[in-house]
């Protein structure tokens, strides 16, 4: 039989390609298409008979997984519960955010709970983990410390220590003797993430891998290192924000979109108990411009403030610059203004922004950024006692959202006493609540700025 051709891999995004080739194609990358030999095992491997799994019926019960709590309330929300043992579980946030700081500080409260934890770092010396360690008031925890690369090595080593924890910083450091590749390539972390989440499984060890991100945001690598873990977790923050949020975009141990947020200070992370004070804590009262989003993170009802500014533009192209909200749904909902309502944003910059460094992604957003926008364009302020949420269809129409009540319980405990939400919704009790429910969009500018 003839011998499998070699195939060449971007590794920066994973594309495949019958020969090598300068530029990626797929992402753009230059100089970042490597080759890689094929798998030696061919049909041969599957000729000899393998052994008959068990199989059980869908009613089959079992006990819930027992869980490790860390003892830090914002963690173990994210992680659903707790720590799950044999699970994999993948972190990824930008340079510098606080990764290693969130997980030395995790490590130390697991194995103050009696948890048996190790730290291995491939990119810092034990000295600068002990510094930090010291930094954080963590010197005294019972953490065994490691740093090295060589996989084989580090998986030595946990067959015989046998940890309940082990953390691995980073993946992209990680190298394995059996793969012909450079450290950080495709091959090397898919191959380096396989062997570390089968020994998790096997072995029943808890194994928390850092990753590397990408300029856009994503987890470096071949996309199936996410598919491989239990859980996905994102820690995101802006660098001029102490903010900080731990989001679970993957869990199957737990509900995913899960968020804990907490605050960076000079003894380290604190975990905020009540997101909606801090992020609306420096709100200025009846300002143009600001709008109050009653949101749902995971599980949570989160408010938060959305600013915007219009300004006339001496561009030909005027500016549309968005932080923390999707770009594309700012354009629908200018768009939607314009023809629906016969608003024109034509010759104007528009701003927009989510304040405290939160990123939003629910449709529920769009009512609260329009209100913003119109309030910044007409230079008149929404009531601060508002809260704002619902959904803008290509109609104009208002559409309602999920988890009506539990927005208006958590808007009504900060203080607020009214609230703009779609006709239809399902409100329940809303004691102490003054609701104002809108058909469609036009019937909200009307009532609110006294157009339409």
């Amino acid at each position: 039989m003839a011998k499998a051709p070699n195939t060449f891999t971007c590794s920066a995004c994973g594309a495949a390609y019958p020969k090598w080739a300068g530029k990626c194609e797929a992402c753009g990358a230059w100089n970042s298409i490597i080759e890689e030999a094929p798998l030696s095992a061919g049909p041969k491997a599957l000729k000899s008979k393998g052994r008959t799994i068990p199989l059980s019926d869908l009613a089959t019960e079992e006990a819930p997984p027992p869980r490790a709590s860390s003892g830090i309330g914002e963690l173990d929300r994210v992680l659903g519960g707790g720590l799950v043992a044999a699970s994999a579980i993948l972190v990824g946030g930008d340079p510098g955010i606080g990764k290693s700081t969130l997980l030395l500080q995790a490590t130390a409260s697991f194995a103050a709970k009696g948890l048996k934890c190790m730290y291995i770092s491939g990119e810092e010396a034990p000295a600068q983990v002990r510094m930090r360690a010291q930094r954080l008031g963590l010197s005294q925890a019972p953490v065994a410390l490691g740093a090295e690369t060589s996989l084989r090595d580090i998986l030595t080593t946990l067959d015989a220590e046998r940890p309940d924890l082990v953390v691995i910083d980073s993946i992209q450091t990680m190298w394995l003797d059996t793969v012909e590749a450079a450290p950080g390539s495709v091959s090397q972390v898919r191959a380096a993430a396989h062997e570390l989440v089968t020994f998790a499984k096997r072995k029943g060890v808890a194994v928390v891998i850092v990753g590397h991100v990408t300029k856009e945001g994503a987890i470096a690598g071949p996309r199936v290192l996410e598919h491989m873990v239990d859980t996905v977790l994102y820690f995101e923050g802006e660098r001029g924000h102490q903010f900080r949020i731990l989001r679970a975009v993957k869990n199957r141990f737990g509900p995913a979109d899960e968020i804990g947020v907490f605050e960076m200070t000079g003894d380290g992370l604190a975990e905020v108990l009540n997101p909606s004070a801090l992020f609306l804590s420096d709100r200025e009262a009846a300002t143009p411009g600001s709008a109050v989003f009653a949101g749902i993170e995971g599980t949570r009802p989160v408010l938060t403030e959305i600013q915007a500014l219009v300004a006339p533009s001496n561009l030909g192209t005027p500016r549309r610059t968005v932080v923390g909200l999707d770009s594309g749904r700012l354009s629908t909902i200018l768009a939607v203004l314009e023809a629906r309502c016969g608003i024109p944003f034509t010759g104007l910059d528009v701003f927009l922004n989510v304040a405290g460094g939160m990123r939003v992604s629910e449709p529920a957003a769009d009512l609260a950024v329009a209100a913003a926008l119109l309030s910044a364009r007409e230079d008149v302020a929404i009531p601060p006692d508002m809260v704002l949420f619902g959904e803008i269809s290509l109609s104009g129409a208002l559409r309602p959202v999920g988890q009506t009540e539990n927005r208006l319980k958590e808007a009504a405990k900060l203080g607020f006493s009214q609230a703009t939400l779609p006709a239809r919704s399902k409100t329940g009790q809303a004691e102490g609540m003054r609701l104002r429910q809108m058909a469609d969009l036009t019937a909200f500018v009307g009532e609110m700025f006294g157009a339409g």
